[in-house]
């Protein structure tokens, strides 16, 4: 038993971490020295309900409640205490979305989740309005479709948030987020670090004509950068937290951030040059900007680092959702056999079968589309598995092919960014499921982005370890350091050594890529035929 964690528990000087992610909800709680001490979880999944991705709310704090007390068995089994205060939280979800409530704080509409390619007219409109790409996922997407379908709930908002931005409000009572899940709502003007006023003047004007009581940025969150108070947690706040009613309250509170905030701290890549990619469910690349891209690009979001700095972000909706399908097929094979095989096992043991295949997959194709990708034009998805009769049809084959498809939409706004734009990064930081599997993972992407990747060994849950270290850099004792500095103090040398992409499998990759890209007709034909 550790003394010395178990003081520090006890003195409350540890800090919570918790993310809302797609498929799990994640806690860790990290001591005086920002190392994960221990950790909750609770595992969910979105329900696609009358065409629309969706979680309720009640599922929302029946999650962050299991995963709380997951979290405090964690602590009392490895520790003996219980855990009754802390120096710090953060509140972290997955970004992007569409939650919206009256002023009684009653919710008017399902939330809609950034997987929810929906907003097609809304996106494209507003992007031609402001000059500015508007992604489908984007939170004013999401309203202003709204409001063009005629939806009676819109002229009843009082408030417009995320999914972390409503835990932290009613967790707290502050209507507020952290620049960076905030740049995924609505641009933000990069110097006042603040929704753009000139672009919400221009909505309000261009809606004026419907007559709504409300202006945009009435309805919005107040915006704060890292490091700044967001509030402390309410007595009501406790309860809907822990159930127990043990931690105390008043414990202040992170400005609340998305996943891609949190990767990109939990990965150390908030400064320029720096890249990471957060693969799971979805899988998008985070390059932190030496300047302004040249022109408007739909395919990539323009969004910031908790701190404020810009980003340029390529996003792809499907990542691991269809080959984690596959996976559980094989091991429903194996138990049908008679075969005890462990889910680490299965995945082990199937993912480094891929390293021993064609370099282009020996001519197989397959497209993971669970839900519409927007980066290659689909606003819905059917999962394919296609070959001809021609190809090399192994089973090292098919599941380097399920890692190749996986991110190819990514890879697509990608070449945008380093080919069309010039952006330059030295190294890819990798963290996310896709990353569990000893190196696998790294040649995949290395091959992918032909790029050198690295990974922590928090790569599978770091990003709860992310809102974590935004809770304790909001206490730093150095109240001088940045964001950047604070980060290099903990970090060092503990980023692993980058795998540096294989030539053969560069070149594998690409003949793969060429392919995806003539199939899409494939993938359209399935959209429009099966229901």
């Amino acid at each position: 038993m550790d003394t010395k964690i178990q003081e520090q528990i006890n003195n409350g000087t540890t800090i919570i971490g918790i993310e809302m992610g797609s498929t799990r909800i994640k806690a860790v709680l990290i001591d005086q020295y920002n190392s994960p001490i221990a950790s909750g979880g609770f595992n969910w999944e979105n329900s696609l309900i009358d065409g629309i991705w969706t979680y309720s709310l009640d599922e929302v704090w029946e999650g962050i409640k299991s995963c709380y007390s997951s979290l405090l068995k964690d602590i009392n089994h490895k520790y003996n205490v219980k855990l009754k205060k802390v120096k710090a939280i953060g509140i972290s979800g997955m970004m992007h979305g569409y939650l919206v409530f009256d002023k009684d704080g009653n919710q008017l509409s399902p939330f809609r989740t950034w997987r929810n390619n929906i907003t097609g007219t809304a996106s494209k409109e507003l992007t031609e309005l402001f000059n500015y790409p508007i992604p489908q996922r984007w939170s004013i997407a999401h309203l202003y479709q709204s409001i063009l379908n005629g939806e009676e709930h819109v002229g009843q908002i009082n408030y417009i948030t995320t999914l972390a931005g409503y835990v932290h409000w009613k967790l707290t009572g502050h209507k507020v987020m952290g620049v960076g899940e905030a740049s995924g709502m609505f641009p933000i003007d990069l110097e006042k670090r603040d929704f753009n006023p000139t672009l919400t003047d221009k909505f309000d004007n261009h809606i004026k004509a419907n007559g709504y009581a409300w202006n945009l940025k009435d309805i919005l969150p107040k915006v704060l950068t890292a490091g700044e108070s967001a509030g402390t947690l309410t007595t009501e706040g406790v309860f809907l937290l822990d159930p127990t009613g043990d931690l105390v309250v008043d414990v202040p509170l992170c400005p609340p951030e998305g996943d891609a905030g949190t990767g990109m701290v939990a990965t150390n890549s908030v400064s320029v040059r720096t890249g990471n990619i957060s693969a799971g469910t979805s899988v998008f690349a985070m390059l932190v900007l030496e300047k302004e891209l040249s022109q408007v690009h739909p395919e990539i979001d323009l969004v910031t680092t908790p701190d404020g700095s810009l980003v340029g972000m390529a996003h792809s909706n499907n990542c691991t959702s269809d080959y984690d399908a596959w996976i559980s097929l094989f091991g429903q094979a194996a138990g049908a056999l008679g075969m005890d095989v462990s889910t680490p096992v299965l995945y082990d043991t199937l993912l480094n079968l891929a390293l021993k295949g064609d370099p282009d997959c020996g001519g197989l194709l397959s497209y993971g589309y669970i839900s519409g990708e927007h980066m290659t034009g689909f606003s819905e998805g059917r999962p394919l598995f296609v070959r001809s009769s021609g190809s090399r049809f192994t089973l090292e084959n098919f599941i380097r092919t399920q890692l190749f498809t996986s991110l190819c939409a990514l890879r697509t706004g990608l070449n945008i960014l380093t080919d069309e734009e010039g952006v330059k990064v030295d190294e890819i930081k990798g963290h996310g499921g896709f990353f569990k599997t000893a190196e696998v993972g790294q040649k995949i992407m290395a091959a992918a982005t032909n790029t050198p990747v690295s990974v922590l060994e928090t790569a599978g849950e770091g990003g709860s370890w992310g809102i974590a270290l935004l809770a304790s850099f909001m206490v730093r004792e150095h109240k001088n350091d940045s964001l950047p500095v604070f980060l290099e103090q903990i970090f060092g040398d503990s980023i692993g050594i980058a795998v540096k992409p294989d030539p053969v499998d560069v070149v594998g990759f690409q003949r793969f890529f060429d392919r995806y890209h003539e199939g899409l007709v494939i993938e359209q034909a399935a959209v429009d035929n099966l229901g």
